[in-house]
């Protein structure tokens, strides 16, 4: 059976969905403006929900019974005008670097606890229509409804909305039976990527626990956990009799030397490395061969480490490159070490506790190659460094594994959102 549309504002809908404005759903409450230090993980009477959790921690719908929100340090720096949230309501952020502003999750399984939307965020309540749960957060976080929001959003290096602004978008309101069979649909999506995540967890709290018995803890130098037969103790050296420990340069002003030639040479940024593994194989941009006296010539097989953002983070070159001063090149020059092993091995929380204790000292929080170089190193022989590697690599893949089947599905349930939120596809 072929069911009609109809041509709406925000394209076509099933002629029995109706359209009604953000200000004639809703009406808004109060928010706090209490900074995240006033804010706390352990416990406490009333919970808080601030923008930055919406933009990063939280899904479409906040399950207050499953997600971690943070308590209010003091209930008492909280104003009388504060007013406690309820299941159904939506809290949207108003503030956000990037276009993700305006993003929303819609508060869920409450209950009787006492929870209030804190610093940069809209809470607001339905005042107008019928709605079952997580249907308005599935709606506000689609394209649909995004792509409405995206003309209101003001600021250059801070995107903001106002409630003035959208109020004029549009809510669609679709039959119950049809609200219900789409939150059915997307709902049993979020509960794989919910389980899926879980795996992804245990599998790193898992590796946590191999690094921390597989290699030596401070003052030994024998791990508690290796292969029989591998008896000898691990060697302690410093870092920089070891390898060659160079800082990576720029030609300046850099945006002279962007180019989009095949002759241009690779390079590295630090939005080129892989959310999952440690090889690097290619870059988004490339520079002009005459900026390559300004920089640092990288290769495959060579290490290279982050210096500052993502403090200490070590990476595989898996192609031909050049780095800016924000990484070091690290060059198994004396060809001591299995690479793998030595990329896990400057990622381990042991090397990353010295690398913040020789900074400490510093103005800036950054590594330098003679900080880099002043670390020790505990290494056993070759043969075993390649046991060790071949072993974190496994698990390493095997997280990767996961974390490219969550990107699957997450890709799914986007696909799913637009075509289901429009019906476009009919449930019911």
């Amino acid at each position: 059976m072929v069911r009609e549309m109809k041509y709406t504002e925000i394209g076509k809908i099933p002629v029995e969905w109706r359209l009604q404005t953000f200000e004639e759903t809703f009406c808004i409450l109060s928010n706090n403006t209490l900074p995240r230090s006033d804010l706390n993980d352990h416990g406490g009477i009333v919970r808080n929900v601030h923008y930055g959790d919406i933009l990063t921690r939280f899904g479409e719908v906040l399950d207050c019974e499953k997600d971690e929100i943070p308590y209010l340090n003091d209930v008492s720096s909280l104003t009388a005008s504060a007013q406690v949230l309820q299941d159904g309501d939506v809290i949207l952020a108003d503030t956000a670097e990037d276009d993700t502003v305006g993003k929303a999750t819609e508060v869920y399984s409450l209950g009787k606890g006492r929870m209030v939307a804190g610093l940069h965020t809209i809470p607001c309540r339905v005042k107008k229509g019928d709605f079952v749960p997580k249907w308005l957060g599935y709606y506000l976080n689609s394209s649909v409804y995004h792509n409405q929001v995206l003309p209101y959003v003001t600021g250059i290096k801070v995107s903001s909305i106002s409630k003035t602004a959208i109020s004029e978008t549009l809510i669609a309101v679709p039959p119950l039976e049809e609200q219900k069979a789409i939150v059915s649909a997307l709902s049993e999506v979020d509960q794989l990527l919910a389980e899926l995540k879980k795996v992804i967890s245990k599998l790193r709290d898992f590796k946590r626990g191999c690094l921390y018995l597989m290699f030596p803890q401070e003052g030994s130098d024998i791990p508690q956990m290796r292969e029989p037969g591998d008896t000898k103790p691990w060697k302690r050296c410093k870092l920089s009799d070891l390898v060659l420990i160079e800082r990576g340069g720029s030609p300046r002003p850099i945006d002279d030397y962007i180019t989009d030639s095949p002759q241009g040479l690779n390079w590295v940024k630090i939005g080129d490395a892989p959310t999952q593994g440690h090889y690097i194989t290619k870059t988004s941009e490339k520079i002009r061969p005459e900026g390559l006296s300004k920089t640092r010539e990288v290769h495959p097989g060579d290490l290279i480490l982050s210096n500052s953002m993502s403090f200490g983070k070590p990476y595989i070159m898996g192609t031909d490159g050049c780095i800016h001063d924000g990484w070091l090149l690290i060059r198994d020059i004396c060809h001591v070490f299995d690479l793998t092993f030595l990329c896990h091995l400057l990622g381990i929380p042991q090397m990353l506790e010295q690398y913040r204790s020789l900074a400490a000292g510093s103005t800036v929080n950054n590594l330098n190659k003679e900080l880099v170089g002043n670390t020790v190193v505990t290494i056993p022989n070759i043969d075993e460094q390649k046991v060790l590697g071949q072993c974190l690599e496994q698990l390493d893949r095997l997280i990767a594994l996961h974390q490219q089947k969550i990107d699957k599905y997450a890709q799914i349930k986007k696909a799913m959102m637009s075509e289901l939120i429009t019906g476009k596809i009919r449930l019911a």
